[in-house]
């Protein structure tokens, strides 16, 4: 089976060098031509167009910064749908809106494309370890034929519900994920100020109960070391993450009152031009506001890693 794959940012190179490590007959496209100079050399074809990748494989995964990328990519004038062949599978990997993929799907479907939803978790690193969550939203028959080649990328593939499923439950992730750590923020800026030192607190934290299930120890390499660059997950593409779960929320009439809040920190930060900097950039405007400042070197770090 021939393969393709577009998108070879920070998550989709490692994914299809995954791809290609499992032996798949690769081809790949990206706006950036040199992105794909690590591909080549492991094996995979370049193609010079999305309608030339498209009309060559069986298979194709999508990853891209958005919903309006993935539409363009997809439904374009030089697009998936134009060149695919019927019977052909898409994997959109993008974190996405749910109502634009069932837009999407209803199109492919049209053409007898097979589109999933399947959004990942796991960042940068986990892309290219394998050590990531998919989350697919899509025909359970379907998914059941092809969910080997998706055991290339991930180690926990898990099939949500139907067409739109994968990424509401991405964005159900994120977004918990971000009102989390402007949680953990708020109060450990408070307890700075009253006067613990910083990796002291860190891990008392760490041994109470809500900390032993490891809640806190997602802010150490960024957030106590001050180190937001470069980012694994910039901060303009978790606004997008956050947007898209607060517009998916008023869809359902659902009130989201904290992500409203950690929307507002976000859009500080990013008229502070911090778009391109990690996504906990944000928790420096509670420093600011508690006039705390935090730094943790990374010995220290790891000083409270090593007690457990």
């Amino acid at each position: 089976m021939r393969v393709g794959f577009i998108g070879l940012g920070g998550m989709g190179s490692g994914m299809a060098l995954n791809l290609r490590a499992a032996q798949y007959d690769l081809v790949v496209h990206d706006l950036h031509r040199e992105s794909a100079a690590e591909h080549e050399a492991a094996g995979a074809t370049w193609a010079d167009t999305v309608s030339d990748l498209a009309r060559s494989v069986d298979m194709v995964f999508t990853s891209l910064p958005g919903p309006q990328e993935m539409q363009e990519v997809g439904l374009g004038p030089d697009g998936l749908l134009g060149a695919l062949r019927p019977g052909a599978v898409w994997f959109d990997l993008t974190t996405n809106s749910p109502t634009v993929v069932r837009e999407v799907h209803a199109a492919c479907r049209k053409r007898e494309i097979e589109l999933f939803d399947a959004p990942v978790s796991g960042g940068p690193r986990g892309a290219r370890s394998g050590k990531l969550a998919i989350y697919v939203g899509g025909d359970k028959d379907a998914f059941q034929r092809h969910r080997t080649v998706l055991d290339a990328i991930g180690d926990q593939v898990l099939l949500v519900g139907e067409i739109g499923a994968g990424n509401t439950a991405k964005l159900v992730h994120n977004c918990a994920s971000m009102m989390i750590r402007s949680a953990i923020a708020e109060v450990f800026t408070m307890g700075v100020k009253a006067g613990v030192e910083p990796a002291a607190l860190w891990h008392a934290m760490r041994q109470g109960a809500i900390g032993r299930s490891r809640t806190f120890d997602r802010i150490s390499d960024r957030y106590l070391q001050s180190a937001f660059d470069p980012p694994s997950f910039a901060l303009a593409l978790a606004n997008k993450d956050l947007r898209l779960a607060i517009e998916l929320a008023d869809e359902f009439d659902v009130p989201m009152r904290s992500a409203r809040l950690v929307q507002e920190d976000f859009a500080e930060a990013l008229e502070r031009g911090w778009g391109g900097r990690d996504s906990q950039v944000p928790l420096l405007l509670q420093n600011e506001r508690a006039g705390v400042e935090i730094t943790l070197s990374a010995d220290e770090v790891q000083a409270v890693l090593d007690l457990g």
